[in-house]
């Protein structure tokens, strides 16, 4: 038994649907099926989900928005069409907007409620054209199917009591099409994920109905060890860790949301990435343990968007309780923090830029200097965070002298390192406009 999930690049038309639908009926197995909304037709085009946010702000500013109900009909009218499917979806998709729009719900509620229109619209469109094509298949609400969330507008997280409702799903017959990114709470409210959330809601799914494998599709044949848009036609990865996957999605992979995983890797489902535009390719897969290998670096990875905050002052090892009333005092700005290395007398924070206003830094730079005292401290912007990643890094000799040669030999300096306690990864800090070179160097130091 199976769970495919398939992403915003799978259903983006008609064409890519009939791929979908091929993939399925290809394979008796794959029995749950997972969808995102309907992504990118082409390079400049918008994704669906994008349309609907724009729709959800213009909305809860009290602006004019029918422009855009009408692009997200348009979208959806031309799938419907080309794949001659009922036009009766087409008056339920409407009327979905049109109730969230003119219902008397919180804003919170409305932006969730207009963003989930996504997923849940092409669920019923692709639920419809498996069955134009012989497929037994059902939609089914994730309220139906058993997905309870917590009561976090935009950042729900799953409870426990899914599973179980989950796994009675098995017991239903033929196909089963469910949208991904949004779940119910125990009232029944809509809640959505974070931003890539149909992954999670795939991994979910994998996890209570107790897969054998959890098949996501996506556009590429697999992960790679490094960026394409940097390396061109770079090695493909066929076997991962959990743990690696996770460290090389954290760090801006871009393939898997960074927490997509966790309900297959708690519940040890192994995954397959695949592509739909070339099913036939074996793609990647990620389980909980594999053979130990010679090359112990399986991939580099990295971010851009970091500033590190630098506060030093003498003796703050011995001042007892220094680091805990830092990073209290970015909790209470509620900035969450990426890294926090430090020395005897300095601690750098790393933290995303996103996690900063000029309000905010302020604030921060103000309490830093009242209540701690320290000789120096400043925010500097403009980091890129490389990540060299394998498991078994610490038994592994020389992975950091490899690392660092490749950074001298691109003549980059190395404003930071961190690897701790770490087994799967090693982090370097630098400039962001060396990113490219330190990663066309560490690429040849490693996999030439």
């Amino acid at each position: 038994m199976k769970v495919a999930k398939f992403g915003g690049s799978s259903v983006a038309n008609s064409e890519q649907i009939k791929k979908v639908g091929s993939i399925i009926a290809d394979d008796t197995e794959r029995k749950f099926v997972v969808v995102s909304a309907p992504g990118k037709r082409f390079d400049a085009d918008t994704k669906i989900t994008d349309l609907l946010i724009t729709l959800s702000d213009l909305a809860t500013q009290n602006k004019h928005y029918t422009g855009i109900v009408e692009e997200v009909i348009a979208r959806f009218s031309e799938i419907i069409h080309e794949l001659d499917i009922p036009e009766t979806i087409l008056t339920d998709i409407n009327q979905s907007i049109q109730t969230v729009l003119n219902g008397e719900s919180s804003e919170q509620m409305k932006i969730d409620g207009l963003k989930s229109i996504g997923e849940d619209s092409c669920a019923k469109i692709v639920s419809e054209y498996l069955k134009t094509i012989g497929l037994n298949a059902h939609y089914l609400n994730p309220k139906d199917a058993g997905i309870i969330v917590s009561d976090e507008p935009g950042n729900a997280q799953v409870l426990p009591e899914s599973y179980d409702a989950l796994y009675e799903m098995r017991k239903r017959d033929g196909i089963i099409v469910i949208p991904g990114f949004f779940g119910f709470t125990m009232d029944e409210r809509l809640m959505t994920f974070s931003r890539g959330g149909s992954d999670i809601t795939g991994s979910i799914v994998a996890a209570g109905v107790q897969a054998d494998l959890y098949e996501n599709f996506t556009d590429v044949d697999s992960v790679y060890v490094v960026d394409p848009r940097i390396i061109p036609n770079p090695e493909k990865v066929t076997k991962l860790t959990y743990k690696e996957m996770r460290e090389l999605s954290y760090s801006g992979f871009g393939v898997f949301h960074d927490e997509a995983l966790m309900p297959a890797f708690q519940a040890e489902i192994p995954v397959c990435i695949k592509n739909t535009n070339n099913p036939g390719s074996p793609g990647t897969m990620i389980v909980s343990e594999k053979d130990p290998q010679s090359r112990c670096v399986v991939g580099i990875a990295s971010d851009t968007g970091f500033s590190n905050l630098y506060v030093s002052k003498y003796l703050m090892n011995r001042e007892l309780g220094f680091g805990r009333r830092l990073l209290q005092i970015l909790e209470d700005e509620s900035i969450s923090f990426e890294h926090a290395p430090s020395g005897i007398d300095n601690m750098s924070v790393i933290i995303r830029d996103n996690q900063l206003t000029a309000e905010k830094e302020l604030n921060v730079i103000n309490r830093i200097k009242q209540e701690l005292n320290p000789e120096t401290i400043s925010i500097d912007y403009g980091f890129a965070m490389v990540m060299v990643v394998g498991e078994g890094m610490m038994s592994a000799v020389g992975i950091a002298e490899k690392s660092t040669a490749a950074f001298a030999e691109a003549n980059i300096s190395i404003e930071m390192i961190n690897q701790g306690s770490s087994e799967v990864s090693v982090m370097f800090g630098i400039r962001k406009d060396k990113l490219d070179l330190a990663i066309k160097s560490l690429y040849n130091k490693f996999f030439n």
